[in-house]
């Protein structure tokens, strides 16, 4: 009985092959393609970040922006310069060591003009030291500018200095207002613009 020679089987193809075949061995695994989409995702984080930049780059505030002004409410302050409408400044009184606000011998050292603004009990009312005498009254924000109303001060005898020199000027001259201007950014500051161009500056007191 002849051979009959035999065909050739085709080669089969097991499970294993078709799922190399499906995915070549060149393929990234699964830790990989993970990685990568964290690189892009973070890149496009860092993209998207808003710029940062410290105070000293940021724009200047509006000295007159009525929105600030509105902040004067229950906050004290003094006067530390008084520049005329010329551009001369007056002597300004300052606070030493141990002088007694509102005393005859803090007057005649020199004790600080002041400006103190309250709202309790539901209405505006300042008080301050004027240079030789305490004073009290009332105030009014309205459209971004500070205005007062009558203000009341003792009759102490002043002694001579800085501080008597402005007294009478400092309170008739708070009737007058032009215009006000708040920096609530340290230094804060508060600057009252007169009608007759001379410009008060005030920076705030510690709260007590």
């Amino acid at each position: 009985m002849s051979m009959q020679p035999s065909r050739s089987q085709p080669a089969r193809v097991s499970a294993r092959n078709r799922v190399h075949a499906a995915f070549p061995r060149s393929m990234p695994s699964f830790a990989a393609m993970v990685s990568i989409a964290a690189v892009v995702f973070g890149t496009a984080l860092a993209g998207c970040a808003m710029p940062t930049h410290p105070d000293s780059a940021a724009p200047p505030t509006d000295l007159y922006n009525p929105a600030a002004t509105q902040l004067l409410d229950d906050t004290q302050w003094q006067l530390t310069s008084w520049t005329d409408a010329d551009g001369k400044t007056r002597p300004v009184p300052s606070n030493p060591a141990g002088s007694a606000v509102g005393s005859a011998a803090g007057s005649a050292a020199g004790a600080p003009i002041t400006l103190n603004f309250s709202t309790q009990g539901g209405q505006r009312k300042a008080n301050g030291f004027s240079g030789c005498n305490r004073f009290t009254g009332t105030y009014d924000l309205i459209d971004g500018k500070l205005s007062f109303g009558p203000l009341a001060s003792a009759r102490m005898a002043c002694t001579p200095g800085p501080g008597s020199a402005l007294e009478q000027p400092f309170l008739q001259d708070l009737a007058d207002i032009e215009k006000t201007g708040v920096q609530m950014r340290p230094p804060r500051q508060l600057q009252i613009t007169l009608k007759n161009g001379d410009v008060m500056t005030f920076t705030q007191a510690a709260q007590p």
